[in-house]
């Protein structure tokens, strides 16, 4: 395979959009779990090696169990998530796929405060850029640290 641009090497100026919504998540009200939650769902969606790595890393060290980050490819099975967990995975899919329905927001909005649903909405979306950057300019699986990006 032909090397490819190193993005966070040249991008900077890009990135650091992605950067600056990263750092307007985390002082949401948006509980971090819930978002490693979605970020992981995502990129197992978008098969995003260098992401689920950082996620799943991310996610365990702060208290995530691996039952849940196993099962989450088949959540709708399985008795690990809340029902906030549940309706965010579900919309959270909707939004990646291009396709919320009535019924899906519906359940997300019972679930959400109307700032917390844009915030959602902001994770998910920025989620699958940054899964597509990591896509088109690949980093490499397994080399992420936790807390390397702040």
């Amino acid at each position: 395979m032909e090397t490819r641009i190193n993005a966070f090497e040249k991008g900077q100026k890009a990135l650091s959009t992605l950067f600056g919504i990263s750092a307007y998540l985390k002082k949401s009200g948006l509980e971090k779990s819930l978002v490693d939650l979605v970020d992981f769902r995502v990129s197992q969606i978008n098969s995003c090696a260098y992401c689920l790595d950082m996620h799943s890393k991310e996610a365990l060290a702060t208290g995530e169990t691996p039952q849940r980050l196993f099962g989450l490819s088949a959540w709708r099975e399985t008795p690990y998530y809340t029902a906030k967990e549940r309706a965010a995975l579900a919309y959270a899919e909707a939004v990646t796929a291009c396709h919320v329905t009535d019924e899906v927001y519906n359940e997300a909005k019972n679930e959400f405060s109307d700032e917390e649903l844009i915030d959602l909405t902001l994770a998910i979306t920025t989620i699958n850029t940054w899964n597509r950057f990591n896509l088109a300019f690949p980093n490499t699986p397994g080399t992420y640290r936790v807390g390397q990006f702040g």
